[in-house]
């Protein structure tokens, strides 16, 4: 009654409305995480973050640390024992010459000894301190994962209007491992790079200050040719992540709808759509890649210079008497051991980056705000009838672009309420608001005189019993897909539930039973079977409010009586919203809203309406007419 109606002039759109935000794959990418190209918009921020994320293993970084320090000072002595040994053999060779004794085994013996020892006391800590770092990695991986599985069931749904499933399932998998990756190898490099570099340069200095001056000369070099590296690579890492999400959601769509695919002969766009990422995933992991992969070949071009020099300085100082052969043997060996770590930072800073861009990410999605689940002294579900009033409301899905203007209806518990329209017209969009999928701009909706904003979501959510058009079960049993909606229901109230959807004889005909596995696409069961299933779960959970999606339309003609009938069973005494395709399916129903490009243009039951010859009368009179 859109004309002469105002108190039921309304706008409703459902999922698939215009007024959504675009979804698929040229919408992906665009969403509140961020766009592609970007660098990590608060490299500090975010590692300041994941350290307070790491503070919690306080003791465990303590132990690796002290083990660190035992494994790099068992190491770096190693090299002075070392050249002790040369020394000693030298000096043998020497006095042999002169006609003395010779080398000194014993004493020799003793040096190596050593030298095993201290090697292999170093390799045992090393390898504990790796294990306890590794393990710091998977703990903080674990709690990552677990966080964001808890955020997706906080998220509003106006999120994932917004955000693809490849996006979220990229956070999920490759951004974390990403962190769990770099945490374990990073972590125990930065920890024993850093020790290395004090240790290793209090025993050249030991050694001699000014070999030690010339060997320090190649730091300064480095550190400018790491910053321009890291600079340069920086932004192609957090692309490589921003385009690596967007090639799994491309590929997790096209896996999902690959048989329209075919059907409409799309294999060449959407190929072509997939090398567009794949090529741009492809230029900015080379570049970052090839721009870490510089480090390594500089930096031992400018580690070999180093030794050089200290060659030169070293002879210099051995023929002045300055310092012993075994020791010029040991400085350069000290040399490399600097060199290394120096390198290995090098490399712990670029992943550090790859680091920031997937924290960046994570963090995000962790803060990204969430739907209230709870209100201030919250009201109880207990003894609702199921009585519901809809008061001037008044919604929009933006801000900016109102499409429910004033709607207002009344449903008494028990009755059945049918939602008609051709596709499109916005008939799910009712069924959001009711259920706080989304919540109202202004007015009110009650359940028995009582404000839907005061009950707990999750405690509202008790009441619905809902039954959609696109099934969905689980990789489980039979049994277990039933009980979904009541955990704690006994094996023979489901199997009363499946009787009463007119499900239990199909059941009986499996090899299994109840106890039958549905596979992760639930397709070894046919479209009505999943259908009545679905049914038997509402029928268990015992809901005083139902939302059926009917879903008739895509089964024969014998399977649509049965499920008809256990639709009649489950909205037997409970207030029922129909969202109705097939209108000879709502014959029955006490009120019938009528809507046309998200407004309500008529309302009234079936025989009221009939007698209008309005809308709903060409609308009807369209299926039956050939």
């Amino acid at each position: 009654m859109k004309n002469n109606n105002k108190n039921a002039h309304t706008s409703f759109h459902d999922d698939k409305d215009k007024s959504m935000v675009k979804r698929g794959p040229k919408a992906r990418g665009h969403g509140p995480m961020g766009h592609p190209g970007e660098k990590a918009k608060d490299f500090k921020g975010t590692m300041k973050k994941l350290i307070n994320t790491l503070s919690q293993y306080k003791l465990q970084f303590i132990i690796v640390l002290l083990f660190a320090i035992g494994s790099t000072i068992f190491f770096i002595i190693g090299p002075t024992v070392l050249g002790n040994a040369t020394t000693k053999i030298t000096e043998g060779i020497i006095s042999k010459i002169g006609g003395g004794p010779g080398v000194d085994f014993n004493a020799l013996g003793k040096l190596l000894i050593t030298l095993i020892i201290l090697y292999t006391a170093s390799s045992v800590f090393s390898f504990i301190q790796g294990l306890i770092t590794t393990s710091i990695s998977h703990k903080v991986s674990y709690k990552f994962r677990k966080e964001i599985s808890e955020k997706i069931h906080r998220l509003p749904m106006n999120f994932f209007d917004q955000m693809s499933h490849g996006e979220i399932l990229s956070r999920v998998t490759n951004d974390i491992d990403t962190l769990s990756q770099s945490l374990s190898q990073s972590l125990t490099q930065l920890v024993t790079s850093a020790i290395t570099i004090v240790g290793v340069l209090i025993m050249m200095i030991r050694i001699s200050l000014s070999m030690t001056f010339l060997a320090l000369l190649i730091v300064p070099i480095s550190i400018t040719i790491v910053s321009f590296v890291v600079k340069k690579s920086q932004k192609y890492f957090k692309q490589q992540q921003e385009y690596l999400g967007h090639v799994n959601g491309h590929v997790e769509e096209v896996y999902g709808g690959h048989i329209i695919i075919k059907a409409y002969n799309k294999e060449h766009d959407v190929t072509n759509t997939f090398n567009e990422h794949n090529d741009k995933l492809y230029e900015s992991a080379w570049k970052s890649q090839f721009l870490s992969g510089l480090m390594h070949p500089i930096m031992s071009f400018v580690s070999n210079l180093g030794y050089v020099g200290v060659a030169i300085l070293g002879g210099y100082l051995t023929i002045r008497g300055k310092i012993e052969i075994g020791q010029i043997q040991s400085f350069f060996q000290y040399i490399r051991n600097f060199t290394m770590p120096i390198t290995q930072l090098s490399q712990v800073a670029n992943m550090f980056q790859s680091t920031a861009a997937a924290a960046e990410r994570v963090f995000e999605f962790l803060e990204a705000e969430e739907e209230q689940p709870t209100t201030t002294d919250p009201l109880s579900i207990s003894g609702l009838e199921g009585n519901v009033e809809f008061k001037n409301v008044r919604f929009g899905y933006t801000p900016d672009k109102i499409i429910i203007n004033d709607f207002s209806a009344k449903v008494s518990k028990g009755q059945k309420i049918a939602i008609v329209g051709p596709t499109g017209a916005g008939k799910t969009t009712i069924v959001k608001l009711l259920m706080r999928f989304y919540d109202i701009n202004s007015g009110e909706i009650r359940i028995d005189q009582k404000n839907i904003n005061d009950f707990n979501r999750s405690e509202l959510r008790k009441m619905f019993g809902m039954v959609l058009q696109d099934t969905w079960l689980f990789n489980g049993t039979i049994m277990d897909n039933i009980r979904y909606s009541k955990l704690d229901a006994s094996d023979e109230e489901v199997i009363k539930a499946a009787k009463a959807a007119h499900v239990h004889h199909f059941i009986s005909t499996l090899p299994d039973g109840y106890q039958m596995v549905l596979n992760e696409e639930a397709n070894n069961v046919s479209q009505g079977q999943k259908q009545l299933l679905t049914i038997a779960r509402a029928i268990l959970a015992d809901p005083k409010i139902l939302i059926l999606d009917e879903a008739t339309s895509s089964v024969d003609t014998r399977t649509e009586i049965l499920i008809q009938k256990a639709m009649d069973t489950l909205m037997r005494g409970r207030t029922s919203f129909i969202i109705a395709h097939r209108l000879s399916t709502i014959r029955d129903a006490d009120l019938i809203l009528v809507m046309n490009e998200g407004d309500i243009v008529e309302q009234g039951n079936h025989e009221t309406l009939l007698s209008q010859n309005g809308f709903y009368a060409k609308l009807y009179q369209s299926q039956f007419s050939r």
